[in-house]
């Protein structure tokens, strides 16, 4: 299950404060802002973006299973970027229950990548297992 994706852009520079609020030389919060509005167009609910150490992340609503997106400015370029779909797994545990991911994650990498795909200051999108 493809859960991580790598791309390339120009298009999310970091706020001027935003570096105090997780590690310096990480950032990601105009791209986390981004992507909840296009998962919101395309009928995925999201909640509020909050930081985290390492970046930013976006949870989605999800009744059966906890949901989030982790977005993030990658070590190295300014312009090179991680997104991760939360649970990674095709299988979670929930109190004695394991509980399917594939087919909710499924539905959100696809329509991450039809964002990251359509959007021509997003180049070189490379999914990761």
């Amino acid at each position: 299950m493809k859960t991580q994706v790598e791309f390339r852009s120009s298009k999310f520079p970091p706020y001027e404060v935003e570096q105090e609020q997780i590690n310096p030389g990480l950032w990601g919060k105009r791209l986390a802002e981004y992507l909840r509005e296009k998962l919101r167009t395309d009928g995925i609910q999201t909640g509020d973006i909050y930081s985290e150490d390492w970046g930013w992340a976006l949870p989605i609503q999800n009744e059966t299973f906890p949901t989030w997106l982790g977005c993030g400015h990658q070590d190295g370029a300014d312009d090179e970027f991680l997104v991760f779909i939360e649970p990674s797994k095709p299988l979670i545990r929930k109190w004695f229950k394991k509980i399917d991911t594939t087919d909710f994650v499924g539905r959100v990498a696809v329509t991450l990548q039809k964002i990251l795909a359509s959007d021509p200051e997003i180049r070189d999108v490379r999914w990761v297992e």
